[in-house]
This record gives structure tokens, C-alpha cells and sequence, in this order.
């Protein structure tokens, strides 16, 4: 299966780009084919990822004990955008991450 409902009606699918997973609500159409979705319009999803240098800092603050922080970890802001047809998720240009520009096939999401 390439999305899964939930009880509230939210649809989601696994985005492999961002290694988590997107959701539409009611706000977008659906053409009710759970293998093969399409949504429609596309799907803007933004968010805020640690850098390496941020992932580093983490690390060091984890291992330290958690001492009090008064910096934000380095991070950067991310961008998802993209449509959904038929079962591919075509990643805009927008994006931030490694597959823009690029169509791939949904993966199967895990029940």
C-alpha cells in the first residue's frame, strides 16, 4: 500500500527525500486509489533540520549530560514541495534536498 488513512481522514505516504512521512487532509483531493494516488495541489511541506555541524553539537551536548543551553543548535531550513500522480511523487525544484528536479515511484508505507 503506498498511503494509509487515518481515522480522521488524513492520508499519508512515505516521503524518501525527507525520511519521514507527508499528509494530506480534506483541504486536497484525492482520486481514492490507495496504490496509485494522485492528490491534488501540490504538497508544501517546510520544516527545520539540524546541519552537521548541529548534529555534531547534539552529540556533544547528549554525551555531556545535558547541561543547560542557551544556543539553538545549528540548523537550516528545509523545503518539500511536490505533486503526487499516480502513484509518483514529482519533487519541484524548490526543494532543498537531494531529489529535486526528480519523479520517483511512492514506496509502500508501513501499516
Amino acid at each position: 500500500m503506498k498511503i494509509m488513512e487515518y481515522s480522521d481522514g488524513m492520508k499519508v505516504f512515505y516521503c524518501p527525500a525527507c525520511n519521514e512521512h507527508h499528509g494530506v487532509n480534506s483541504g486536497w483531493t484525492f482520486n481514492g486509489d490507495y496504490e496509485r494516488p494522485t492528490f491534488s495541489p501540490s504538497l508544501l511541506v517546510r520544516g527545520i533540520k539540524l546541519t552537521e555541524k548541529g548534529e555534531a553539537e547534539y552529540a556533544a551536548w547528549s554525551a555531556s549530560g545535558h547541561p543547560r543551553r542557551d544556543a539553538p543548535f545549528d540548523s537550516a531550513p528545509t523545503v518539500c514541495h511536490s505533486f503526487v500522480r499516480e502513484g509518483r511523487i514529482e519533487f519541484l525544484s524548490d526543494c532543498t534536498h537531494s531529489l529535486a528536479g526528480q519523479t520517483i515511484d511512492l514506496p509502500d508505507v508501513e501499516v
